[in-house]
């Protein structure tokens, strides 16, 4: 099967409210996204990767490690407060292509095998117009009301009997240039959920998830080491 081009998006900015400098941040020896990026580079099927920032600090790394494109945003696109849809907006007005994947640099246990693997389900389901990672989570949860949301509380199963809630984990966003520009959002109106393992999906919001990222990075490494 022919596959098509594949352009990965990266969105960067320079401030980040809960994390301090989180994107260029030393995350076991390397600047944190450098991580995703190194993984985007030995994907299979990926062809051509843009990153997206408002910070000349990312954009000069980001050059002179990888083979990438450069887009530094215009000012309206500066700020905490601006959305992933009219980044991909901009995105999408400067780059050629019909296939895109986009990821954050806050995923750095994201590999290019589970890249590869999103993308093949993508490519050879094409009756779906689009694909995001999620994480099946099989806990009881309630509404702040008290009432169960997934369980029945008379009827106390095992949490591995529950059918999985699943979560989106911000991992991937696979969507062709026509699904976005019809629905005007990265997730289109047939997805496909592609399911991840909770730890390559840590996703770094928090000072903590910073801290478990790191531990699993390096027990991933002393693990390869040992083979």
């Amino acid at each position: 099967m022919e596959y098509p081009s594949i352009t990965a998006l990266l969105p960067m900015k320079a401030h980040s409210e809960r994390v301090a400098n989180k994107n260029v941040r030393p995350f076991c020896g390397r600047p944190l996204f450098h991580w995703v990026m190194g993984e985007l580079s030995r994907s299979e099927y990926v062809t051509h990767i843009v990153v997206d920032t408002d910070s000349e600090e990312i954009a000069r790394s980001a050059s002179d490690n990888f083979a990438v494109t450069i887009l530094m945003r215009p000012e309206r696109l500066w700020g905490d407060m601006v959305g992933i849809t009219p980044l991909i907006d901009f995105e999408l007005s400067q780059v050629e292509g019909e296939v895109f994947l986009q990821t954050h640099s806050c995923n750095p246990l994201l590999t290019a095998e589970t890249i590869d693997a999103a993308i093949k389900a993508f490519v050879e389901s094409p009756e779906h117009d689009s694909l995001f990672a999620v994480t099946p989570v099989q806990k009881r949860f309630f509404w702040s009301s008290g009432a169960p949301v997934n369980h029945d509380p008379a009827n106390m199963l095992g949490t591995q009997d529950l059918e999985p809630l699943l979560e989106e984990n911000s991992n991937m966003y696979l969507f062709t240039r026509e699904s976005f520009q019809r629905h005007r959002h990265r997730i289109g109106a047939n997805p496909i959920m592609f399911e991840m393992d909770a730890l390559e999906a840590v996703d770094i919001d928090e000072e903590s998830d910073f801290t478990l990222a790191e531990a699993l990075m390096r027990a991933r490494e002393v693990k390869a080491k040992s083979r």
